[in-house]
C-alpha cells in the first residue's frame, strides 16, 4: 500500500466531506461559520475537541487532484477516516497530493494519512504507477541510464507475471538501427525493453515509449538553460509504464505490448552527424536534418516493431516537440491520431478521468516538407513551423495503413507545485489514456 494510505482506522479522525449545502447540520458546524467555513470547493476547518483537533470539514473538490491538498493542509502525522465524498477521488487524489521525490534528501514534513476507503483498490492501482513513474522522471541522469531504465520495466513485468526480455548489442544493431543510430554516441548502450503480458485470444493493445534517459541534442547541441531538465526526457517512456502497470494492475481484458526504447543522446566522437543517412526498420532512409531530433527516430523502430504484432490499436507517449508546448502548455498533451473513434475515445477519457488532452491535425498539406533529395525522408522539416505535427506526420510514415494509432507528445512534469501535482516528474495524459483505450475498445469491439 501507498505510505500515504493505511488500513488501521483506530485512531482516525472523521473528515467529513461536504458541499454549501450540507454541512451546517454537521458536528462542530457552529464552529466552523464563526471561523468562516462556506463549504466552498477545497475549503478546509479543523473542529476543535477535548484533546486538541475532533475531526475536520472539507468541501468537496471538483478533481480528484482537489484532495492532494490535504496530506500538508492537514496537521504533520496526522490519520484521517473519510466521511462522505468520493472514496476513489479521494485516495487518488490523497496519494498524488503526498508523493515527494525523497531518493536523496528527505521531505522535510510527514504527510498526514488517508485510512484507505472502500473500493478505492482501483484508484490505488493508478496512483501506484504514476508514482512510479514519477520517480523514474525525477530521477538524475546519472542514476537513471538506459540499462536502469530497462531493469525497471523488468521489475514492473515480474511483479505482474509478464514476459520481458531486452535486445541490446548485435541484435539491437540489425533489427532497431534508429535506436542504435540515436545511442551510439554514449558508453551507456542503448537498448529495447520489451513487455509483453495477458491471454493470447484477448485484444492487443501495443504501447510504445520513448526513453531518452538524456538529451543533449547530440551534436546539434542544446544551449545550457534547454539541458536543464533533459533528464525527463525519458518521461514518455515513463508514461507508458505507468501505464502498463495499471491495465495490469486492473486486469484488463486485453493482450499488453510494451516497448521501451532506452538511449541517450550524447556528444562523441561515434555521435551521429547532421546530414547522415540512416535505415530505420521498416526499411525507409532517413537523412538526418537535426540530430536533436532524436525522439521520432527512436519511435519510428518501436512503431514498426509493434505494428509486426498486428495490434488492435497502438498508443505512444512521448517528450517530443518544444511545438506542443508552445501551442499547449504544460497541462496539455497534444493528441494525434490516424483514427476518429480512437481520438474521440481518448479525449473523453482525459475528460471524465481529469486529465485532459486536445487534439491537433495530421494535416497533409505539411507532409512534403519532410522530404529529402537523398533520402526516404529527414527527419526534420524544411520549415520551421508546425514543429508538432510535422514530428507526427514523421510517426505516422511507420504506422500500417488501418492500423488505430494514437501519439501523444506530452511535458511530463509539473514547473510548480499545485494539489495533487507536486513540482517536477509527472505521469501527464496516463488516466486520460487509462480510461480511453477502455472506451475504444469498448467501441470497436461492438
Amino acid at each position: 500500500m501507498l505510505p500515504s494510505l493505511l488500513n488501521d482506522a483506530a485512531h482516525a479522525l472523521p473528515l467529513h466531506v461536504v458541499t454549501p449545502e450540507t454541512w451546517d447540520a454537521l458536528p462542530g458546524a457552529a464552529f466552523a461559520r464563526a471561523a468562516g467555513f462556506t463549504g466552498k470547493p477545497g475549503e478546509i476547518v479543523l473542529l476543535p475537541g477535548a484533546d486538541g483537533v475532533a475531526g475536520a470539514l472539507f468541501g468537496e473538490p471538483r478533481t480528484a487532484e482537489g484532495y492532494g491538498a490535504l496530506p500538508y493542509g492537514l496537521p504533520e502525522g496526522s490519520v484521517w477516516r473519510l466521511e462522505g465524498g468520493d472514496g476513489a477521488a479521494a485516495a487518488l487524489g490523497w496519494a498524488l497530493g503526498a508523493y515527494r521525490y525523497t531518493r536523496f534528501k528527505p521531505g522535510k514534513r510527514a504527510p498526514a494519512r488517508l485510512v484507505a476507503p472502500a473500493g478505492s483498490e482501483s484508484a490505488q492501482a493508478v496512483a501506484t504507477a504514476i508514482c512510479r513513474a514519477r520517480d523514474l522522471i525525477n530521477t538524475p541522469a546519472n542514476h537513471l541510464g538506459p540499462a536502469e531504465l530497462a531493469a525497471m520495466v523488468g521489475e514492473v513485468a515480474a511483479q505482474h507475471g509478464a514476459r520481458f526480455r531486452v535486445i541490446e548489442g548485435e541484435e539491437l544493431r540489425q533489427g532497431f538501427p534508429a535506436v542504435q543510430a540515436v545511442g551510439q554516441g554514449s558508453p551507456r548502450a542503448p537498448r529495447v525493453a520489451v513487455l509483453e503480458w495477458g491471454a493470447a485470444d484477448a485484444p492487443l493493445v501495443a504501447l510504445c515509449g520513448k526513453g531518452v534517459c538524456f538529451d543533449t541534442g547530440g551534436l546539434d547541441l542544446k544551449p545550457s538553460s534547454a539541458m536543464l531538465r533533459m533528464k525527463k526526457d525519458m518521461g514518455g517512456a515513463a508514461v507508458m509504464l505507468a501505464l502498463a502497470e495499471a491495465l495490469m494492475a486492473q486486469r484488463a481484458p486485453i493482450r499488453l505490448l510494451l516497448v521501451i526504447g532506452a538511449v541517450e543522446n550524447s556528444v562523441s566522437g561515434e555521435a551521429f552527424r547532421p546530414l547522415d543517412v540512416i535505415r530505420t526498420r521498416q526499411g525507409l532512409t532517413v537523412e538526418i536534418g537535426n540530430t536533436d531530433a532524436e525522439g521520432r527516430l527512436v519511435l519510428a523502430d518501436l512503431l514498426t516493431f509493434a505494428a509486426e504484432h498486428q495490434p488492435r490499436v497502438i498508443l505512444n507517449g512521448a517528450t517530443l516537440t518544444g511545438a506542443a508546448r508552445v501551442a499547449l502548455g504544460p497541462d496539455l498533451p497534444a493528441l494525434f491520431s490516424n483514427d476518429d473513434t480512437l481520438a474521440e475515445a481518448l479525449l473523453a477519457g482525459g475528460q471524465a478521468a481529469g486529465d485532459p488532452l486536445w487534439r491537433l491535425p495530421l494535416h497533409d498539406g505539411y507532409a512534403n516538407w519532410l522530404d529529402s533529395p537523398i533520402a526516404d525522408l529527414n527527419n526534420v522539416a524544411s520549415k520551421p513551423m508546425g514543429g508538432a505535427i510535422i514530428a507526427a506526420l514523421f510517426l505516422r510514415r511507420f504506422v500500417p495503413e488501418g492500423t488505430p494509432w494514437a501519439h501523444l507528445d506530452l511535458y511530463a512534469w509539473n514547473d510548480a507545485t499545485r494539489p495533487g501535482r507536486p513540482e517536477g516528474g509527472e505521469a501527464t495524459g496516463m488516466r486520460a489514456a487509462l480510461a480511453g483505450l477502455g472506451r475504444f475498445l469498448e467501441r470497436s469491439a461492438g
